[in-house]
């Protein structure tokens, strides 16, 4: 499989490439629109902020080229920023239009709480997905984020987290699966996620 991660400035990256290499499979980083068309698999990773993904996107000519690989129904992981730019809006930093691919919106964790939600906290099964195949209800993974999304269909909600509100930590959608999560920080479940999604992947590009 030809396996890119999208590098559009955010941070994170390499530690998704390794986690993708201790799987067996071998991932080229690229802020190329021509490479994200060519791809079997992308991986859009990231931390950071909806206005400044969303303006490294559009500065790097990467919007249009995401929009068509996922229509295309080539298989797509989201990680943190990866996920929420999927969703119509993000109420970080004022309104922000963001891919529009998932609709719903990215809204603020409760006040009151320690922000960002940072750490391991536990992902609980919503309904059953490849991606979680040997991995118990309830693991533990790590989160860094201060926004949540909360999709429009909660038929896309395949995994949830409790802190402060109970939201979605991870999306799955035909070809789309995104997590709030970082596997790649995650451990032992985190790498046994990215061997499901490349295992799945593969399988949806052999269909």
């Amino acid at each position: 499989m030809q396996i890119v991660i999208v590098d559009y400035g955010a941070g994170n990256i390499r530690s998704v490439e390794r986690a993708v290499a201790h799987c067996g499979h071998c991932a080229t980083i690229s802020s190329d629109p021509a490479a994200v068309e060519a791809a079997d698999v992308v991986v859009v990773p990231g931390v950071g902020a909806a206005a400044d993904t969303m303006r490294n996107l559009r500065e790097r000519s990467l919007v249009e080229p995401i929009r068509s690989f996922v229509a295309s129904g080539r298989p797509y992981l989201g990680i943190c920023m990866g996920l929420q730019a999927l969703l119509t809006a993000s109420e970080e930093g004022g309104e922000h239009a963001c891919l529009d691919i998932i609709p719903g919106r990215v809204l603020r964790l409760p006040g009151g709480l320690k922000v960002p939600h940072m750490g391991w906290n536990q992902v609980r099964r919503r309904q059953p997905h490849p991606v979680f195949d040997g991995i118990p209800d309830d693991a533990y993974f790590y989160f860094v984020h201060s926004y949540f999304p909360a999709p429009d269909d909660g038929e896309a909600v395949v995994g949830e987290t409790d802190y402060g509100v109970t939201f979605a930590s991870a999306l799955a959608r035909d070809n789309v699966v995104a997590t709030q999560f970082h596997p790649e920080k995650s451990g032992d479940v985190g790498l046994r996620f990215y061997r499901n999604f490349l295992e799945w992947a593969a399988g949806k590009k052999g269909r």
